[in-house]
C-alpha cells in the first residue's frame, strides 16, 4: 500500500524538499502520543500543547519560504518591467517574444509555488484530521480559530495564499500588454471582461481555483458523475491533458449523454397505451420500460472495457444501435408485435454508452475544465430527463404514410430515430480520436501512486479546512477501512481488473451507500414507470397530462441541487443531509399510498414531488459521499466506481420495473399499493443501514 506520506514525497519538487510539511514525521508523533496516554506517560493537555506548537513550527517553515518565493517571484517582475519599460522607438518582435517568454517563465514559478501551497495544506488538513480521530478532541476546530483569526497569521498565508494575487496580476497585464502591443492601450483593467487567453494564465486560475473552492455548485453537481480525479495535479498532468482534449468531442459525448436521457423517458407517457393497442396488458409499460435497463447491465459493462482502447468506435456503435433500436419500436405497431416492440427497446439499451462519457471526461478533459464538464453531465442528464416525456406530450397527432403508422405511440420511435442519424452523421464529422500513447505512458505511473490513504482527500483543498463543527470525520473514518481492506488484497495496487476484485475494494461505508443509491433509483424509478397507469386509473389524465407532470419532476433537478450546493451543504454536514433525505423519502413513500380517503390529485402530486425532489437531493450527496470514500483503484480501469454506481443504479430499475409487471397481475386497483411496499421496505433498511453504519464509525 502506499501511503499518503509516500505519495506526498512523490509530489514534492526535489529542490523544495526541505520545506514541505514533515508529515510523516507528523504521523509518527500521533501514533507515540496514544502509545503515551495510553500507558499514563502523558496527558491530553501536554500532548495538544505539544503537538500544536510543532504545528506552528511546521507552518512557520512553510510560511517563511513562501514569502522567500514571492520576494524572488517579484524581483524577477521588477527586472522585467524595468527592461520593458526603457524608452525605444520601436520594439523588435524578437525581443517582444523574449519578454513574453519571461514573462510565462515567472508564471510557471508561480504554478509551482501554488502547487506547494496545495499540497502542504492538504496535508496539514489530513494530519489535524488524523489526530481529532486518534484522539476524539476537536483540534481542528480550535487550531484553525485561534490561529486564523489572529492579526499576526501565518495559517491565513497557507489558505488564502496572501499576495499571489498581485504577482498573477502583474504576470497578466504585461503578458496582455506584450500581446496587444502593436497599437491597443488599453489594459486588462479598462477590459476586465476579455480575459488573457494564454496557457499559463489558464493554469495558474485553475491552480487558484482549486484552493479557494469558488465553485461550490459546480463541484457539487459535478459529484453526480461520479467522476473521480487525482487531488494532487500537476503541471505534467495538465499538459498531457491538454494535449488529448477537444471542445467538439466533449460535446458530442454531452450529447450523447443527453439524447440517451431522451430516448429513456420518451417513452414513459405513452408506453401503457401501446401495451394496450398490442393486446397487452397496461402494467407490461413496465417491461417495456425496464427493458432498456436490463440491456444497460451488460452494455455498460462492454462499453466501460471498450473504452480503454477506443472512445469513437464505441459511439458510432452506441449510434447505430439507438438508431435500429427505435426503428424496430416505432414498426411494432404495424407488425402487431409486443416481441418487436421488446427487441427494440433491448436494442436501446445496449446502446448505452455512458460509461464511454463518463471515462472521455475523466481521461481527455483538462483538469481546469474537468469539474464543469462533469457538471456538463449531469444537466444534460436531467434535460434530457425533462425533454423525454415533454417532447411526448408533443407528439399527438395521428397518420399514416404508405402503410406505417405516426401516431403518438410510434413517433417517439421514428423522432429518436431520426436525431440518432443525424447525430451519427454529426459524429463522424467532428469527433477527433484522443492520442492514446500519451495516457498509456501516463497510466501506469499513476495507477502505482494512488493507494488508500489518498482515498480520502479526494476533494482535496475543495473543501474548506474547517468545514463544518463536527469536520465532517467520515473521510477518516472510511479511510481506515479502505486501509484494512486493501493491505488484505494480494493486489494493493493498480484498478480492478474483475467485478469480484472491485466488491473486494468495498468498505461497508461504500456498500451502505450503494444500497442507498439503488434505494434511490428503485423509488423514482416505481414513480416515473406506473405514472401513466396509475393516474390513468385514478384521475383520467391524458398522455399530454403524464407528459406535463414527469417534465416538471424532471426540471426540479437543476434549481434543486443549485440550492444544495450553494446553501445547503455549507449549513449542515454531509451525513447529516443524507440521513435527512433518506426520512424525507420515507416520507413521501408514505403518503402516496391509497388507504382509505378518496385518492386525490392534490395528494398524489405533492407526496411524488416531495419523494423525488429528496430523492435527488439525496443522489447529489450520497454521490459526493462516494466519491470521497471508494478506493483510488476504482477511479480508473473497466471496473471503475462510475460503473459500480451505474450498475447499482441500472439493476435497481429493472427490480422497479419488474415489480410494476408482476404487480400488475393483481389488478391496477392495487398496483399503487402493492408497488409501494417494497419501496417503503428498502427505504426503512437503508435507514437503519446509515444509522448502524455510521454509529459504529463514530
Amino acid at each position: 500500500m502506499v501511503a499518503f506520506g509516500k505519495k506526498l514525497k512523490e509530489r514534492q519538487i526535489q529542490e523544495w524538499q526541505g520545506y514541505y510539511i514533515n508529515y510523516k514525521l507528523m504521523k509518527k508523533k500521533v501514533k507515540q502520543y496514544a502509545q503515551q496516554i495510553e500507558v499514563g506517560i502523558q496527558d491530553r493537555r501536554h500532548v495538544l500543547k505539544d503537538f500544536s506548537r510543532m504545528l506552528d513550527n511546521q507552518i512557520e517553515k512553510i510560511v517563511l519560504f513562501l514569502l522567500e518565493q514571492q520576494g524572488l517571484l517579484a524581483s524577477r517582475l521588477a527586472m522585467l518591467a524595468e527592461h520593458n519599460n526603457t524608452p525605444q522607438q520601436q520594439p523588435e518582435i524578437s525581443q517582444i517574444s523574449e519578454l513574453r517568454e519571461a514573462y510565462r517563465a515567472v508564471g510557471q514559478h508561480l504554478l509551482k509555488l501554488l502547487f506547494f501551497v496545495e499540497i502542504n495544506a492538504i496535508g496539514l488538513r489530513k494530519i489535524l484530521k488524523k489526530f481529532d480521530k486518534r484522539f476524539g478532541y476537536r483540534l481542528t476546530n480550535s487550531y484553525v480559530k485561534t490561529r486564523a483569526n489572529h492579526p499576526y497569521s501565518q495559517l491565513q498565508q497557507v489558505f488564502k495564499h496572501v499576495g499571489i494575487g498581485a504577482v498573477v496580476g502583474a504576470i497578466s497585464r504585461n503578458l496582455h500588454e506584450l500581446q496587444d502591443r502593436q497599437g491597443s492601450y488599453l489594459s486588462i483593467y479598462d477590459q476586465p471582461a476579455l480575459p488573457l487567453q494564454d496557457p499559463v494564465i489558464d493554469s495558474i486560475k485553475a491552480a487558484v481555483d482549486r484552493l479557494t473552492h469558488s465553485t461550490n455548485f459546480l463541484n457539487f453537481l459535478a459529484q453526480h458523475a461520479l467522476i473521480m480525479q487525482d487531488e494532487l495535479p500537476t503541471p505534467v498532468e495538465e499538459q498531457v491533458d491538454d494535449q488529448k482534449y477537444h471542445f467538439m468531442s466533449l460535446l458530442l459525448n454531452l450529447v450523447n449523454t443527453f439524447l440517451y436521457m431522451v430516448n429513456t423517458y420518451i417513452v414513459v407517457p405513452t408506453a401503457d397505451d401501446y401495451s394496450l393497442s398490442l393486446g397487452a396488458a397496461a402494467t407490461v409499460c413496465g417491461i417495456v420500460i425496464g427493458a432498456m435497463a436490463v440491456a444497460q447491465v451488460f452494455s455498460s459493462v462492454y462499453f466501460s472495457a471498450w473504452s480503454n482502447k477506443s472512445y469513437f468506435k464505441p459511439l458510432i456503435f452506441s449510434s447505430v444501435v439507438l438508431f435500429v433500436g427505435n426503428i424496430l419500436y416505432a414498426l411494432a405497431y404495424d407488425l402487431d408485435s409486443i416481441a418487436v416492440l421488446l427487441i427494440g427497446r433491448l436494442f436501446c439499451g445496449l446502446g448505452s454508452a455512458r460509461a464511454v462519457n463518463r471515462r472521455y471526461i475523466s481521461d481527455c478533459v483538462p483538469l481546469k475544465t474537468r469539474m464543469q464538464a462533469s457538471a456538463g453531465f449531469v444537466s444534460a442528464s436531467a434535460l434530457g430527463m425533462a425533454c423525454g416525456p415533454a417532447l411526448a406530450g408533443l407528439l399527438q397527432t395521428n397518420f399514416k404514410i404508405y402503410k406505417l403508422t405516426f401516431n403518438q405511440n410510434t413517433l417517439p420511435g421514428w423522432v429518436m430515430a431520426v436525431t440518432w442519424l443525424i447525430y451519427l452523421i454529426w459524429l463522424g464529422i467532428s469527433f477527433k480520436e484522443p492520442s492514446r500513447e500519451t495516457e498509456e505512458n501516463h497510466l501506469p505511473q499513476e495507477s502505482n501512486a494512488e493507494a488508500a490513504e489518498n482515498d480520502a482527500l479526494e476533494n482535496g483543498l475543495k473543501q474548506p479546512l474547517l468545514t463544518s463543527s463536527e469536520d465532517k470525520q467520515q473521510d477518516e473514518d472510511s479511510e481506515q477501512e479502505r486501509d484494512e481492506s486493501e493491505e488484505a488484497s494480494p493486489e494493493s495496487h493498480g484498478p480492478a481488473t474483475s467485478i469480484r476484485s472491485a466488491y473486494r475494494l468495498l468498505t461497508p461505508s461504500v456498500k451502505v451507500q450503494l444500497l442507498i443509491y439503488f434505494m434511490l433509483k428503485y423509488v423514482m424509478e416505481i414513480l416515473i414507470s406506473e405514472s401513466s397507469v396509475v393516474t390513468t386509473y385514478y384521475f383520467q389524465w391524458s398522455t399530454s397530462s403524464v407528459a406535463i407532470f414527469l417534465a416538471s419532476l424532471g426540471l426540479t433537478v437543476l434549481p434543486v441541487n443549485i440550492v444544495i450546493g450553494n446553501y445547503i451543504s455549507n449549513m449542515f454536514e454531509d451525513r447529516q443531509i443524507l440521513l435527512a433525505s433518506e426520512i424525507i423519502v420515507c416520507v413521501g413513500v408514505l403518503l402516496s399510498f391509497h388507504i382509505i380517503i378518496p385518492y386525490s390529485v392534490p395528494q398524489y402530486v405533492c407526496s411524488g414531488l416531495i419523494l423525488f425532489v429528496s430523492a435527488e437531493v439525496l443522489e447529489g450527496v450520497n454521490l459526493a459521499l462516494l466519491s470521497r470514500v471508494m478506493s483510488s483503484r476504482l477511479s480508473r480501469g473497466t471496473f471503475n466506481g462510475g460503473l459500480l454506481s451505474t450498475e447499482a443504479g441500472t439493476i435497481a430499475r429493472v427490480v422497479a420495473d419488474g415489480t410494476i409487471t408482476l404487480a400488475g397481475y393483481l389488478g391496477e386497483s392495487k398496483l399503487l399499493n402493492v408497488t409501494l411496499l417494497p419501496s417503503l421496505f428498502i427505504c426503512i433498511s437503508s435507514i437503519f443501514a446509515t444509522c448502524f453504519t455510521y454509529n459504529s464509525l463514530y
